[in-house]
């Protein structure tokens, strides 16, 4: 990584927010530019089965567009196990990429602007359900549930995340509302 010092970042816009699942020395409200979140990716191992996949959040690019979500800083003691562990968590379709990542204010001090790792899913994976519209997509998370819990579960969670950070994403709110109908 192309950053100063050893730190080390992770960005997570989706289930990531709310659940990382892995050891961090900070963690804070951060966003990215240039890309939206959409429920384009299917889930056959955590919020879906094969068969009966759910949907989950992946990034698309959009110019002009900023995502918000959570940066997790990472010890160099931890890292290689970290990603080791996210690697595998989001086997089911998503690569790891980097992106410049922007902070909130984070604790009692100003962060600069870094780079961070973010798994995103493209059309080319095997998972990949691509664009449906908002009727189609909420009757597929109704139905879904996996090894991590129902799918509308996901999508609530997200939802109460952005909303407690005062972060707008109309494609998740639309969603929310929708199945909470």
């Amino acid at each position: 990584m192309s950053e100063a010092g050893n730190d080390h970042w992770i960005f997570g816009y989706g289930s990531l927010v709310w659940r990382a699942g892995f050891p961090y020395a900070e963690r804070c409200p951060a966003w990215i530019q240039g890309y939206s979140r959409r429920f384009w990716q299917g889930s056959t191992d955590h919020r879906g089965r094969p068969g009966a996949p759910g949907r989950v959040v992946t990034l698309v690019r959009d110019p002009g567009a900023t995502c918000f979500g959570m940066a997790y800083r990472l010890t160099p003691q931890d890292r290689s196990d970290v990603l080791d562990h996210l690697d595998h968590r989001e086997r089911g379709g998503y690569e790891r990429i980097e992106a410049a990542l922007h902070f909130e204010q984070c604790g009692e001090r100003e962060r600069e602007a870094s780079t961070a790792w973010l798994y995103i899913a493209t059309p080319s994976n095997h998972n990949y359900l691509g664009p449906a519209g908002l009727d189609e997509i909420a009757a597929q998370v109704r139905i879904a549930y996996g090894p991590s819990g129902t799918n509308l579960e996901y999508v609530l969670e997200l939802a109460r995340f952005l909303r407690e950070h005062r972060a707008q994403d109309d494609h998740v709110f639309a969603l929310a509302e929708l199945l909470t109908r």
